[in-house]
């Protein structure tokens, strides 16, 4: 596993991002892991979440696109962070983007927040986690209302290697449904490979009793 990848891993867990224990999700599934992008809040944070974003742009997509766009509101912040860390690491400038949760009828009209989309542009997708889907269906006509635009691709922090609406994982349920490749800076298999009884900010975050409950948990829940 590349280095950053495995610095990415323990910054979620020193972060409070990713969390071990039991969580009730929105799905109503019982899960012994549970992610908050919400938790990264300083500077700091933000600076290196952006780097690891990048650096997997960069090995999954290369950087041949125009705009970074990031879905209301988790993903305004991503793609800010992100399109400045590409600058910083690979001297490439690409625009940021975002859509409203509200329409704007003055001053900075319109739906969209940062640079306008326009034909002929190139558009990267950013998210911090995907487990529906729902998000996609919501901002992906929003992206091709704005002209003749080619979606590169979709990227978030963790894969969470579950199954979404059918028996596929949402990310491979979202290449097949829309046509575009899909990524991930890790998947839950690397997290476990990574933390599993080894200490991290001082703990063992992932021992043989949240180890045992990850495997009951994919064994019910995994994709296919």
């Amino acid at each position: 596993m590349e280095q950053y990848k495995q610095e990415f891993i323990e910054f979620m867990v020193e972060s409070n991002v990713l969390k071990f224990g039991e969580f009730t999700l929105k799905s109503g599934r019982k899960s012994p892991f549970f992610m908050n992008a919400g938790s990264y809040v300083t500077g700091t944070q933000l600076r290196k979440l952006g780097e690891y974003y990048a650096k997997a742009i960069h090995d999954n997509f290369g950087l041949d696109f125009d705009v970074l766009f990031g879905p209301a509101y988790k993903g305004i912040p991503l793609s800010v962070a992100t399109s400045m860390a590409i600058s910083e690491l690979y001297g490439k400038d690409v625009r940021y983007c975002s859509n409203r949760k509200e329409v704007k009828d003055h001053g900075d009209a319109g739906i969209l927040l940062g640079s306008p989309i326009k034909d002929g542009d190139r558009v990267m997708i950013i998210e911090d986690v995907t487990t529906s889907g729902k998000s996609i269906e919501e901002t992906f006509p929003i992206i091709k209302a704005q002209g003749n635009v080619e979606i590169k691709g979709l990227i978030v922090s963790l894969n969470r290697m579950e199954r979404g609406k059918g028996t596929k994982s949402a990310l491979e349920e979202i290449k097949e449904l829309y046509g575009f490749p899909t990524a991930a800076i890790v998947s839950m298999a690397d997290v476990t490979e990574h933390l599993y009884n080894r200490e991290c900010g001082g703990r063992v975050v992932i021992d043989d009793t949240i180890k045992a409950a990850l495997d009951a948990y994919y064994e019910q829940y995994g994709a296919q």
